[in-house]
């Protein structure tokens, strides 16, 4: 059991580690190249805090462990919004004045739909993650499109105009400037590396602790991996609270939950698709829908800035518990 709980562990730590680099490397090699600030925060970093529940849902797939690919996938978007977006607005409340991330809201509605419709039937088949997966791919291009539309601003200057976005501005000031072309590509190859080895370990670890306790593989990555491979995205929002970017706080969370439905989902489908646990649909998906129309609530601002308080904070955190405390007490 030690030896189980190590390798979780460990694989953690380097899964965390493996994603910064990547996304410090890939953020790096993109700036060198002259893609705008906003664009890479819009795609590469908003893929690489998504890295590590990408890789462990494909390498769970591949090893004949779907049901934590997909608990891995629904859990991380629940901890993202109750545990990370709680923890971060009760450190300091969330002003919202981004229009890109007004437009993403309801667009993580729309994803949240079409990934509940493919799941109804309790298949994830082969068809759904390639419908998933070309999803994840046309939400890259729209973010991408974005990106490229917000070049005008020149947020590299330190321009703040009334055109320009406040998220381009923030991502201007994040995104690594002192990193040459071939530092850059070999943090992107040692990131991926290092992802792809601690992923190994991580489901190793993580499946033989679900057969020692009993339990099912779903509730595994709903609890110990979705909170594990959610680190990257504590860890960024709220250091980015703290720089006062709550535009980047909220949107990498807005970013990594569609692409957990869309590619983290999107991937064992195609790999090996598989019969759903009844309970993701009356118990999980359920949680992870009124959580996120909460945020959408909370953060959209219908009639100026949106807002996350420290008392929104707050009831996002009880939430969090209540629900882990549900799913131990139910297993």
């Amino acid at each position: 059991m030690l030896s189980f709980a190590a390798a979780v562990l460990s694989g953690f730590i380097f899964l965390v580690w493996g994603a910064d680099r990547f996304v410090v490397g890939a953020a790096g090699t993109a700036r060198n190249l002259g893609v705008s600030p906003l664009v890479i925060g819009l795609t590469i970093v908003g893929f690489g805090t998504s890295a590590p529940e990408m890789i462990v849902s494909g390498v769970a797939a591949w090893q004949g462990n779907p049901g934590l690919s997909v608990g891995n996938a629904i859990g991380s978007n629940i901890t993202n919004i109750a545990l990370v977006i709680g923890v971060t607005s009760m450190i300091t409340p969330l002003n919202v004045h981004s229009q890109t991330l007004k437009r993403e809201l309801p667009l993580l509605l729309g994803v949240m739909a079409l990934s509940l419709f493919l799941l109804l039937d309790r298949d994830l088949s082969r068809l759904d993650g390639i419908i998933l997966l070309s999803g994840f791919a046309a939400l890259l291009y729209w973010m991408t499109l974005i990106g490229i539309r917000t070049r005008h601003c020149n947020p590299d200057a330190g321009v703040a105009d009334q055109a320009c976005d406040p998220l381009a501005m923030e991502f201007a000031e994040e995104v690594p400037k002192d990193i040459s072309l071939s530092a850059g590509v070999l943090w992107i190859v040692v990131g991926l590396v290092v992802l792809l080895l601690s992923s190994h370990i991580l489901v190793w670890g993580a499946v033989n602790m679900a057969r020692t306790f009993g339990v099912s593989d779903l509730v595994i990555g709903l609890t110990i991996v979705a909170i594990g491979t959610s680190l990257p995205e504590l860890a960024a929002s709220v250091a980015s609270a703290v720089k006062k970017e709550h535009d980047i706080a909220l949107g990498n969370v807005l970013g990594s939950n569609m692409f957990n439905l869309l590619a983290v989902m999107g991937l064992p489908g195609l790999i090996r698709p598989f019969r759903v646990d009844g309970e993701v649909l009356s118990r999980d998906y359920p949680v992870m829908i009124t959580l996120t129309v909460a945020l959408f609530v909370m953060a959209y601002g219908f009639r100026g800035p949106g807002r996350v308080n420290r008392v929104e904070g707050t009831a996002l955190l009880l939430c969090f518990i209540g629900y882990e405390a549900f799913l131990y007490m139910a297993s």
